[in-house]
């Protein structure tokens, strides 16, 4: 903790024991540290594969009949309306910052993935890092017990191949929590259970004995070292970063961060039981514990055929999972330190098809920040009445990723991975920051 940090305790903990309650006090301490330089922050990233239609979540148009058939409703903000179908986040929406302006130029689930995951259209042969991975970096230390990025539950677009750690190499690949590669579905549960969610590498096989398993690795670690340090291409160190994580996962503080069942079982349900609304609670276990950067996916929203239908499902999944996060994080005063970004790779046309759905539309489209860095209370630009361009203050996806990089207090024009290239490019969207 910081001077200033200490200090405020101090000070607060004098309170407190002349016997004024500590409750009072809390949250504005927990507010002055977080805004510590020195203390560390966090990114969660919100990823809704498939691409959410903005007309049916939160730049609705209802006036037009482009609208559909969601309602709009009021918020806590004073002229910031949302879906029906999310009631809760209308009742944080003082939290969240919705930019309403984002215009891109790719209208493929796999090169929309890319583009807004890295900032870079996908070309040439280089390969670059996604912002999550990029932030793993540089918000995380190499004496981190726990891992530097966590995915759960990681969609993959169609046709496309998983976007990760690019040109910074494998040692920065997220840790995906799944059950040995089989990514849940959305909203997968039985009737009488949460939806499960584990990483296979946290216990070694029944058979090995703790005594056992302790030699083998010291046996792998000279073997491996040996090997590593004759072959130095990146296949060797591929592999060497493999091992070395499965190995550093086999331990009690990795195997209680993920370990939802010593949650209370209301609160459990608050997030939802389904694969999302575990994957947030999962991410503020794990910011609590100091991992940097988490990615939570939901996917399904890809609804060009009866949109609507699927919608109401997924509005409810999400408006739970996300709705709850943003207290429980406040509420464990990690609000002002985490910076969050809910967003998919394009947004969907405003006119509705044949089939009672939304096609691909990357010209209009809107993304959301909320918590750390974040000015939040407001909707920052415009579209037009009918949904199909914007009109006020255009955005696209460099200026929304380097917008999470000032939140979390790293320089956007940041150079990496050994050569002369900025993690992200793009003017950061100072309307919406803090």
């Amino acid at each position: 903790m910081s001077l200033i940090g200490r200090r405020a305790w101090m000070k607060a903990a004098a309170v407190g024991l002349g016997g004024v309650p500590l409750c009072g006090w809390l949250p504005a301490f927990a507010e002055r540290v977080a805004a510590d330089p020195a203390r560390r922050r966090h990114f969660i990233l919100l990823w809704m594969g498939g691409g959410p239609a903005q007309t049916d979540t939160f730049d609705m148009k209802a006036e037009h009949a482009n609208g559909g058939e969601f309602k709009e409703i009021a918020t806590n903000v004073p002229g910031v309306r949302f879906s029906e179908h999310l009631p809760q986040l209308a009742q944080q929406a003082d939290k969240l910052a919705i930019v309403r302006s984002l215009r891109t130029k790719e209208g493929d689930h796999a090169r929309g993935t890319y583009l807004m995951q890295t900032g870079q259209r996908p070309m040439g042969q280089l390969t670059y890092p996604t912002v999550s991975c990029a932030l793993g970096k540089m918000l995380g230390a190499e004496s981190d017990v726990l891992p530097r990025c966590v995915s759960v539950a990681p969609y993959q677009a169609p046709g496309g191949q998983p976007v990760g750690p690019g040109f910074l190499g494998p040692k920065f690949t997220p840790l995906v929590v799944a059950s040995r590669g089989n990514v849940p579905a959305v909203g997968n549960q039985t009737a009488n259970s949460f939806a499960q969610l584990k990483i296979d590498a946290l216990e070694p096989p029944a058979a090995v004995s703790v005594n056992e398993l302790t030699r083998r690795r010291a046996l792998w670690t000279v073997l491996q070292q040996e090997f590593v340090d004759q072959h130095r291409g990146g296949a060797a160190l591929a592999h060497d970063t493999v091992y070395q994580r499965s190995m550093n996962t086999m331990n009690k503080e990795m195997a209680e961060a993920f370990d939802l069942t010593k949650e209370p079982d209301e609160l459990r349900e608050a997030y939802g039981r389904g694969v999302f609304g575990q994957g947030c609670l999962m991410a503020r276990r794990l910011v609590e514990r100091g991992v940097p950067v988490v990615e939570v996916a939901l996917g399904g929203w890809d609804t060009h055929v009866k949109g609507f239908d699927a919608l109401k499902p997924l509005s409810a999944e999400l408006d739970a999972g996300w709705a709850t996060l943003l207290k429980d994080l406040e509420r464990q005063g990690l609000l002002a330190s985490t910076t969050i970004l809910w967003m998919g790779e394009f947004g969907r046309t405003p006119q509705i098809n044949g089939t009672a759905g939304r096609d691909h539309f990357p010209a209009a489209w809107s993304c959301v920040f909320a918590g750390g860095g974040i000015a939040g209370g407001q909707a920052f630009g415009r579209t037009s009445g009918d949904g199909l361009r914007v009109e006020d203050s255009p955005v696209d996806a460099g200026d929304v990723l380097s917008t999470v990089f000032k939140a979390v207090g790293v320089n956007p024009q940041t150079e990496s991975g050994g050569r002369p290239i900025k993690l992200v490019e793009g003017n950061p969207i100072e309307g919406v920051l803090a």
